[in-house]
């Protein structure tokens, strides 16, 4: 094990890298998408709930991630897999514009319940907290494993969380901007991208398990 004591710009670049791997500011688009049809309070409730679960997500990595992973056996290109099947699936209502439209029959209650799940399923897991952050999570923690490490990896994760949290509070400009025509068509496009990603999350998980399968 490496006992060295990080320095400012080793968070730093730890910090950067969350950056880099969860790209905050691609994802409000998909955050306006999916919270259309929500009021300001709700929208709120949920960018504070998405970001507090990206937080403990990450948390729970640097701490108990590698632990937990060789409990259960699952390697992180298993949970890349499962990671893009998720994603295919929300691209796929976001394409058929069927992501958070109205019941109104007795599968509204259960409606309610998904888009309160939203925070968490799949904004939170696995668009930001996706394979990329907890993976590269993971490895700093045991690189770097001393407790002062892990407690400077602790407070990027939250100023991480926080910045976040600032960019998606800005979401409803861009949905007075954009107005529900623009909301639609962008939806569609993010629900592609998005279906894109997922598969590439899958492809990269298959070649890493099976690198005689994928080429």
């Amino acid at each position: 094990m490496n006992p060295t004591i990080l320095d400012l710009s080793g968070y730093i670049k730890f910090f950067v890298g969350l950056f880099a791997l969860v790209n905050p500011i691609g994802i409000i688009p998909v955050f306006i998408s999916m919270t259309s049809y929500q009021a300001a309070a709700e929208r709120n409730r949920t960018n504070l709930t998405a970001n507090l679960a990206v937080a403990i997500i990450l948390w729970s990595s640097l701490f108990l991630g590698d632990v937990i992973l060789r409990i259960f056996g699952i390697s992180i290109d298993s949970f890349r897999i499962a990671g893009g099947i998720l994603v295919v699936t929300i691209a796929m209502s976001m394409i058929s514009g069927k992501l958070g439209e109205d019941k109104q029959n007795k599968q509204e209650k259960t409606e309610t319940a998904i888009r309160e799940s939203i925070a968490v399923v799949p904004l939170a897991l696995p668009l930001m907290a996706g394979p990329g952050a907890i993976s590269s999570t993971i490895v700093w923690s045991t690189r770097y494993h001393s407790w002062q490490n892990l407690l400077g990896f602790s407070v990027a994760i939250a100023l991480f969380a926080f910045c976040c949290w600032l960019l998606f509070r800005a979401a409803p400009l861009m949905v007075r901007v954009l107005g529900q025509t623009g909301i639609n068509v962008v939806t569609r496009i993010m629900g592609l991208l998005l279906m894109a990603l997922g598969i590439e999350f899958v492809v990269t998980g298959l070649r890493a398990l099976f690198p005689g399968l994928v080429g």
